[in-house]
């Protein structure tokens, strides 16, 4: 089993080769402007292999600096913190404030946040032994495909005699054909020359049921080691399934692989990898914002949200089903567009512990434009490969690119601004009739050009209609 220094050592080889510029320059490659907020990331993601790497005696006293990023909704707030956790290779978690409650009253708590980003460490981790067992695992698989084909013979067995003929033959016995054949066999599979051949398999089964309890409430954690306690209990059953040697090789692909991993290992770095390098981006975080005017109604119950969270964010032990989480040094993101309130509405306890604020910019008629056309998951290439997939080459003129952003900034402005999600409907609206007209209509080899002029004549009605009541935007 993997030491804590061993882990250690495992994160922070990948953390040392993203320097802040690195980390801005890979955020770039999908995000449009906000240059600070991306600047304070880095640093913040940076700051973490520092930590790990400083004198064990002042480790656990540097705190992470969590951020609040204040903007409107759709600038690139909760993008920035998805895109970080996959540089980082770092398990995320997006909740939103809001749909915590006080508790007492009925709704997710927020030790759930926490409990989430355990299970997202604990898949990580899964995969990536699962990856350096991958070649054992397809040899296991190939071994119980061969069985289903030809079953092994087993001892010496009759022996051939040698032929009259007088040929160099030597006799063989039983077990040496049969050994033979399924070595020619086994190139036949791994050539796949016998994907479409029938064969039987037993794949395992476990069985856990749904257990439902009478009486007082029972925790998120009681529940899930209750349901896990009863599943060990119950045996796993195999089920006999007649499949292709191809199907056959991606269901027992899996189940060989979890075999040869060791779940206690894999439980004990995720949670240090939750630990260490774990980020939850808490959304809507000014929906839990109060006047602090005092009274009663839903400024309490907005307040107690708060008060439920700050231990979490200051940092305490959380019980999960795969051992004890402490959050000390978890990088908490919150975002919120404050129209309503502002920043200085939180509890002060909680604002103390955001100490990093940053203000992301309104996206202009550039950003969308730049938008259309510079990142590495831009729209327009998420339509060109959609429609590349039925054989229709789709090309947008920079014309058409930027009257494109500015219908998109202009029904923004006069209707509600939901930044550059607004990019979405103004492209569905443009290319809808195309999407709907493939393969039917616009067959294989097709080429469409999106002009200016084509922009202008398909959305000009989007545009005209002020109250836009019969799109749905």
């Amino acid at each position: 089993m993997l030491g804590f220094e061993s882990i250690v050592i495992n994160m922070t080889e990948h953390l040392n080769r993203l320097t802040p510029r690195q980390i801005v320059f890979e955020l770039d490659q999908y995000i449009i402007g906000q240059n600070d907020a991306k600047r304070n990331v880095a640093i913040a993601l940076r700051n973490r292999w520092r930590r790990m790497n400083s004198p064990e005696d002042i480790q656990r006293e540097i705190i992470p600096n969590n951020i609040l990023m204040i903007g409107a909704t759709g600038v690139g707030k909760t993008e920035i913190a998805r895109r970080l956790a996959k540089i980082a290779d770092a398990p995320f978690v997006k909740v939103e404030a809001s749909k915590f409650t006080e508790v007492g009253y009925v709704g997710r708590d927020v030790e759930s946040m926490v409990r989430d980003l355990v299970e997202q460490a604990v898949g990580m981790v899964r995969m990536q032994k699962k990856e350096e067992v991958k070649i054992k695992a397809e040899q296991a698989v190939e071994d119980i495909i061969l069985d289903a084909l030809i079953p092994p013979v087993h001892g010496s067995g009759a022996v051939k005699p040698v032929p009259e003929n007088g040929s160099e033959e030597m006799p063989q016995s039983d077990a040496e054909l049969n050994q033979r054949t399924r070595e020619r066999f086994r190139e036949k599979i791994r050539n796949g020359e016998l994907d479409s051949r029938k064969i039987e398999i037993e794949v395992q089964q476990n069985q856990v049921p749904n257990v439902g309890m009478i009486g007082g409430a029972v925790d998120d954690v009681s529940m899930m080691n209750i349901q896990e306690m009863i599943g060990n209990m119950m045996p796993r059953r195999g089920k006999k399934r007649k499949v292709t040697v191809e199907e056959a090789r991606k269901l027992l692909l899996d189940e060989e692989a979890s075999k040869l991993i060791d779940m206690d290992e894999v439980k004990l770095e995720a949670i240090k990898k939750a630990e260490n390098l774990g980020i939850i981006f808490i959304d809507e975080i000014d929906k839990v914002a109060s006047s602090r005017s005092g009274g009663s109604g839903p400024d309490v119950s907005r307040e107690g949200v708060q008060r439920d969270l700050l231990p979490i964010v200051e940092g305490s032990a959380v019980n999960t089903k795969h051992g004890v989480i402490q959050t000390d040094h978890i990088l908490f993101i919150a975002a919120g567009a404050f129209h309503v309130s502002k920043p200085s509405d939180l509890i002060p306890e909680l604002q103390g512990r955001f100490p990093i604020r940053v203000e992301l910019n309104s996206l202009t008629e550039s950003d969308f434009y730049q938008i259309l056309k510079a990142p590495k998951n831009a729209l327009t290439k998420q339509y060109a490969a959609m429609m590349e997939s039925e054989g229709v080459e789709l090309e947008f003129e920079d014309g058409a690119l930027r009257e494109i952003a500015r219908i998109a900034f202009e029904v923004n402005s006069e209707v509600e601004n939901i930044g550059a999600r607004r990019l979405q409907t103004v492209m569905s609206s443009l290319l809808n009739d195309f999407m709907f007209d493939i393969p039917d209509i616009i067959g294989d080899g097709s080429h469409i050009a999106i002009t200016a002029e084509m922009v202008q004549e398909r959305l000009s009605a989007l545009v005209k209609n002020r109250d836009l009541s019969q799109y749905i935007l």
